[in-house]
């Protein structure tokens, strides 16, 4: 497989690589920087420790059970010990290092150690080098204060070689370094794998979607963010299908919708030329025909270039006081036709004067759709019923048709507000409608701030409402 330089997986064991190795390194740099100081403090306070067992068996205590168990504390931590009284002789002397004992090279001067203690610097320690043995040796020195005398101790032990002691460190910290970075690589590589793994199923599977494949499912692994995702994407491809389904549909009927009353305009005009140019009877009814479909082919154009115009929002919003209870009756009037001819009664309640700061002709226009859209659901010998008033905020005007036709299922919902869409896939050209008024009422709405929707039971019948709140001019 080829290494991606700009992949999650390289760039999540590159960081935890570094990480590895700069965490590595930087403990080691700190424990080899501070060994040395660190051994050194050490090594005083073991002094400070055996300084204090002497104090407490010889100079405190002088039974012979003390003597010795000074002499095998002397031996245990490999030290020196010399004891001088306040005359400078010395009293006691203990040595467990034989020749490497700094106290008695030549070089070594007992009185310029007592002379450096006194009552304000009671103890002291100092660094030198063994010129017999050339090992770095440590002296510590304590003034103890006697019932009868003032005592001088000191106590002498080698230091171990601290760079031999820093090297082996080091060798122990590249050994660790080298565990670190693997373990850590396999880790970061594990990790990287649980995260990658579904987002490379996932493009795979988009790469399908693409290519218009709506069988496709995505999966998200076992991290939040990946379900999350994939659970977008699922949504994503739900609803790419379901507008790919619409663009099909919206463009069988359009096609479907001007292409019959060409092909009736052209039949027509050719049965006035062979057959009834001479009648003026079947003429006129043929010319009628014709009339009627290049109307309903108008109707259709500026329908969908409105509904454009709406969408793309380049309409100029106009408002005005307009009375909803008088545009009511008069689109109720101009539609008694098709109530009387689709056998549906009517029924219409409202206040006696409801005011909206609204267009008067979009205002028409949304009740006139609302209502050729019941009349084409509403089975014969059922009502539809008209409902308009003010909520109980006293700001909100409320206008709602009610139809009794079968309803609209759930799946379908989402999608009225479509262009051509409709509860049934089965299209049947309506010469009355266009089948875009529920989208040209939706495009209205958004354009004025109103809010539309429907409340619908299956097999009862659904509610189409339109609420807006600027119920005047400010």
């Amino acid at each position: 497989m080829k290494l991606d330089r700009n992949g999650i997986r390289f760039r999540f064991w590159l960081v935890f690589f570094l990480l590895a190795v700069g965490i590595t390194f930087f403990i080691g740099a700190l424990q080899i920087g501070f060994i040395r100081p660190y051994y050194r403090d050490s090594k005083i306070r073991s002094m400070n420790t055996v300084a204090d067992e002497i104090t407490e068996n010889i100079i405190l205590n002088t039974t012979d059970g003390c003597i010795a168990h000074a002499l095998r504390t002397t031996v245990d931590n490999d030290v020196c010990v010399q004891i001088y009284n306040s005359d400078g002789e010395q009293v006691y002397a203990a040595d467990s290092l034989g020749s490497g004992c700094l106290l008695n090279t030549p070089g070594f001067h007992s009185d310029e150690v007592i002379g450096s203690l006194n009552e304000t610097q009671k103890e002291a320690s100092y660094f030198q080098t063994n010129q017999s043995t050339n090992q770095e040796m440590i002296v510590f020195s304590r003034l103890v204060h006697a019932s009868l005398s003032n005592y001088y101790m000191i106590v002498n032990a080698p230091l171990e070689p601290v760079d031999s002691v820093v090297s082996f460190f080091s060798q122990q910290y590249l050994f660790y370094t080298l565990i670190a970075i693997i373990v850590a690589s396999f880790v970061a590589l594990y990790i990287s794998s649980k995260i990658t793994q579904p987002i490379v199923k996932m493009k795979k599977e988009a790469q399908k979607l693409a290519n218009a494949d709506y069988s496709v499912s995505f999966t998200g692994g076992s991290f939040t963010e990946t379900k999350e995702l994939a659970n977008t994407l699922n949504d994503t491809k739900d609803k790419l299908e379901k507008i790919d389904e619409l663009r099909r549909d919206l463009i069988a009927n359009v096609s479907h919708d001007i292409r019959t009353p060409l092909t009736d305009i052209r039949a027509y005009a050719e049965m006035i030329r062979d057959i009834s140019g001479d009648n003026p009877e079947k003429r006129n009814k043929h010319l009628e025909v014709i009339i009627h479909e290049t109307e309903y082919m108008s109707r259709l154009i500026n329908d969908m270039s409105e509904l454009s115009k709406m969408q793309s929002g380049n309409e100029e919003v106009h408002r005005e006081n307009v009375d909803l209870v008088e545009v009511i009756y008069e689109v109720v009037q101009i539609n008694q036709s098709l109530l009387k001819n689709a056998d549906l009664k009517i029924e219409i309640d409202v206040p006696d004067d409801l005011t909206v700061y609204f267009d008067r002709v979009k205002m028409a226009q949304i009740v006139s759709n609302y209502l050729t859209n019941a009349i084409k659901f509403t089975p014969a010998g059922k009502t539809i019923r008209i409902h308009a008033y003010m909520k109980d905020d006293e700001e909100t005007v409320r206008f709602e048709v009610a139809d009794e036709g079968k309803g609209i299922t759930e799946e379908d919902l989402p999608y009225i507000w479509d262009r051509y869409q409709k509860s049934s896939k089965t299209f049947r050209r309506n010469m009355s409608s266009t089948g875009l008024g529920l989208s040209i009422v939706k495009a209205i709405a958004e354009a004025y701030g109103a809010k539309v929707g429907v409340d619908t039971e299956v097999g009862k019948g659904s509610t189409f409402y339109f609420e807006i709140r600027e119920t005047h001019e400010a």
